[in-house]
């Protein structure tokens, strides 16, 4: 896994060293939906009713001195009624095409998560890939997640999905922890509840308190994700809130295992979390009790702490959760930290499960 950890009362001064990384790949961005709206307005105008043609003689009935003097009326109204249907549709179209994530929350009738398809960019086109326009636009979403258990602290990060506070992270992050904090982007600290874990994907959800008006991350569509794509990954590892790294999605569908049990989530080889890939142990011992999802393989440089943050398409949508990574063995400097093997929950994954998590979890 991916979080720092620390012993109650040590390292308490600032790491020195920020990790970062600065590779930059194209990528094209998705193609918006087209604009269908589904509740045209009815006519602006009443259909003419002709008097006497209810005299059961068959014919057509002639119109009468007062529908004659309505004629000229009723001309001007089917003069307006097409203009008025076409002006109601500019109107839905220029709202639909304006704020999909707005019109997506006031349909659902709560602020309940921001989230969309690959048909949103974050970033202006023009700097569609620019890993600049990317941290600018969602660094303020990502924040430091500080989680202190009996075994002592441990730092990771996590993702604000609502405005209110609702921050997604990973289930290893805050696993039996008796306290959590969060600090945003601007440096301010909140207080967190664990709202709802889910060790079988690894996922857990926290709510800060008093909290209002934060920027909430767009929710991309994984199955959308090719490989070879551009990615960016925002998190902090080692304490270093706001690090930026970026590279390329190397491998999808890979099948990442973790432990399950509290009692694992502990420092084993530098900081980094015990998971198996691949038949293979790294950074520890997952113990007996395990569950494997399908995760994003990617390149960009994770460092513990980076567990629970981002990983971004070329757009500025949030596509996976950092999970896993594999560090090697810290015996000597030329060892240590990321060596390109980094491993995420599909956003997908995460919206699905949204729902448990606001229920409280999956956990027994």
């Amino acid at each position: 896994m991916t979080e720092s950890f620390r012993r109650e009362g040590e390292y308490d001064s600032a790491y020195p060293h920020p990790h970062q990384g600065a590779q930059q790949h194209a990528s094209t961005p998705a193609t918006p939906s087209p604009v269908n709206p589904e509740w045209p307005p009815p006519p602006a105008y009443r259909p003419l009713t002709a008097q006497g043609a209810g005299d059961g003689d068959g014919g057509t009935a002639l119109l009468t001195p007062v529908a004659a003097e309505s004629a000229p009326r009723a001309r001007r109204q089917r003069t307006r009624g097409p203009l008025g249907l076409l002006a109601a549709v500019a109107i839905v179209a220029a709202a639909i095409g304006g704020g999909t994530a707005y019109g997506i929350q006031e349909l659902t009738g709560k602020n309940e998560v921001v989230s969309s398809s690959t048909t949103t960019s974050v970033v202006p086109t023009a700097k569609t890939g620019s890993v600049a326009a990317i941290a600018a636009a969602v660094s303020p979403s990502v924040v430091e997640v500080q989680a202190t258990s009996n075994s002592g602290q441990s730092t990771g990060s996590g993702v604000i999905i609502t405005s209110g506070g609702e921050i997604v992270t990973n289930n290893h992050v805050v696993a039996g922890a008796s306290s959590v904090k969060v600090r945003t982007s601007t440096g301010k600290t909140y207080t967190a509840q664990v709202v709802g874990t889910d060790s079988k994907k690894d996922l857990a959800l926290i709510k800060v308190q008093g909290a209002s008006g934060l920027k909430a991350a767009t929710l991309g569509n994984s199955a959308g994700v090719r490989v070879g794509d551009t990615v960016v990954a925002i998190g902090s590892p080692e304490g270093l809130s706001g690090t930026v790294t970026s590279g390329i999605v190397s491998a999808l569908d890979r099948d990442v295992t973790v432990s399950t049990d509290e009692g694992q989530q502990q420092q084993q080889q530098g900081g980094g979390w015990p998971f198996e890939f691949g038949g293979r142990q790294f950074n520890g011992d997952t113990g007996s009790s395990t569950t494997t999802y399908k995760a994003i393989q990617t390149d960009a440089s994770l460092n513990p702490g980076n567990s629970g943050g981002a990983l971004i398409d070329a757009g500025g949508n949030i596509i996976g959760i950092n999970s896993a990574m594999y560090s090697a063995s810290s015996s000597s400097s030329s060892d240590a930290g990321s060596i390109g093997l980094g491993f995420a929950i599909p956003i997908n994954t995460v919206k699905s499960d949204l729902a448990t998590l606001r229920a409280g979890g999956a956990d027994d």
